[in-house]
């Protein structure tokens, strides 16, 4: 594997990797807001991706060290565009490669991405003959005026049909993936949504707040002037409905974008979310191994003609690093509803510098002060309010590690735990 410093594998002490994301990069069309890799299929290169796909995922197997997966995550893209007789032949091979003893068991998760329009009885059923049991549907809106400004072609009528095939496949898990704040959306509009998606029964939703991504169709178009954003206030009245409606549907927010009944979490998701290690397969997949992160070319072509024992080429190499860890871990783990302990997180930052733990302190009581973060159970938590400032508070967590300039004071006593 080219990737200098990386974790040796293979050897009796590596710790066994746990979760695995796999990225199918085809798409039926790509819709203006998207900044993941993907492009439109043109179906002639879906079987040697799945070949190379396989050699990827023989040659990542050895960092699994024989323990059985918890968490597999197939994202894209549109990975249900992946024609039938692939996945079979994909699902076949993951069995080979990795023991998903605990998935088949109800103990883990394995989720596909799916667009209502390219769901189908045959596919379903390959899925879940293959030890799928998660499906999440990218139904995003269900006003065909919205859907059109997203570049989403499918029929909004097909979310129900979709869901319809999930149930009667034997999923026992399934999601629906909502935006609001589409530029022209009105608030009742956004409520409509959200009642048409809870008649489905849903157990897990996530609702993303539109983001104008660089180098998007849409922002471009946004900077043209063809459209306008949703004002900020509006999207934040959207932000505060959407707790508040799904909470009395019995659906709790355990993640700012992410609401689910109790035991309905997505538990790859909260991998990432607590920093945990996970593997990552197909082009311009993510991966995060003991500290070190990379990610794979994005580039279909390269990622095809490109086979150093199976591995992949790969970009972004991040040795590990004590500060950017204790960051990231801050930035993640403040989003979730479980927050981020705080005595662990004191310790670590004493390590990098003797005055950090006075400087989060600080950044914690002045948003304590203002009833955007509370503490509770040993664990610094985001209020219903705070939420909705999440990204703010996060960025001021993490600015509290770097010294400031006119910090010459000698380092006090005041940095103790709550």
């Amino acid at each position: 594997m080219v990737l200098e410093g990386a974790p040796a594998r293979g050897n009796p002490g590596y710790r066994a990797v746990r979760s695995l994301y796999i990225h199918v990069p085809f798409c039926f069309h790509k819709c203006h807001y998207c900044d993941f890799y993907s492009f439109v299929d043109t179906q002639d290169r879906q079987e040697p991706f799945v070949r190379r796909l396989i050699r990827e995922l023989q040659a990542l197997s050895p960092w699994a060290a024989g323990e059985p997966l918890r968490t597999v995550f197939v994202g894209g893209g549109t990975p249900s565009l992946l024609r039938q007789p692939l996945w079979t032949v994909l699902l076949d091979a993951l069995h080979s490669h990795f023991d998903l003893s605990l998935i088949r068991a109800g103990a883990g998760e394995f989720t596909v991405e799916c667009n209502p329009e390219t769901v189908t009885p045959e596919l379903l059923q390959a899925l879940r003959q293959g030890g799928v049991d998660r499906v999440s549907l990218g139904a995003q809106s269900f006003q065909p005026g919205h859907l059109k400004t997203l570049e989403r072609w499918h029929d909004p009528a097909s979310v129900a049909r979709s869901v319809e095939l999930v149930r009667a496949a034997g999923f026992p898990r399934w999601s629906l993936d909502l935006i609001y704040a589409i530029p022209g959306q009105t608030l009742q509009e956004w409520l409509l949504d959200l009642e048409t998606a809870l008649s489905l029964s849903p157990s897990h939703l996530s609702c993303y707040n539109l983001t104008f991504e660089p180098n998007t169709p849409m922002t471009r178009r946004l900077q043209r002037g063809e459209f306008r954003a949703t004002p900020d206030d509006v999207a934040g009245e959207m932000f505060q409905v959407t707790g508040e409606r799904l909470r009395r549907a019995g659906l709790h927010r355990y993640e700012v974008s992410n609401y689910a009944t109790p035991g309905q979490e997505s538990r790859h998701n909260l991998a990432y979310w607590r920093g945990e290690e996970w593997l990552a397969a197909g082009p311009s997949a993510s991966a995060h191994v003991r500290g070190h992160r990379w990610k794979n070319i994005p580039r279909l072509g390269d990622y095809l003609s490109f086979d150093d024992d199976g591995f992949a080429p790969i970009q972004d190499h991040e040795i590990p690093d004590a500060r950017r860890a204790l960051a990231e871990d801050l930035m993640c783990g403040i989003r979730l509803a479980e927050g981020v302990e705080a005595a662990p997180a004191l310790a670590r930052a004493a390590a990098l510098d003797p005055r950090a733990p006075s400087r989060l302190l600080s950044e914690f009581r002045a948003y304590e002060a203002v009833g955007d973060l509370r503490f509770d159970s040993g664990r610094w938590m985001l209020t219903d309010a705070g939420f909705l400032r999440a990204d703010a508070v996060a960025a001021d967590l993490i600015g509290a590690l770097e010294a400031q300039p006119d910090e010459d004071a000698p380092v006090g006593q005041d940095a103790e735990e709550r």
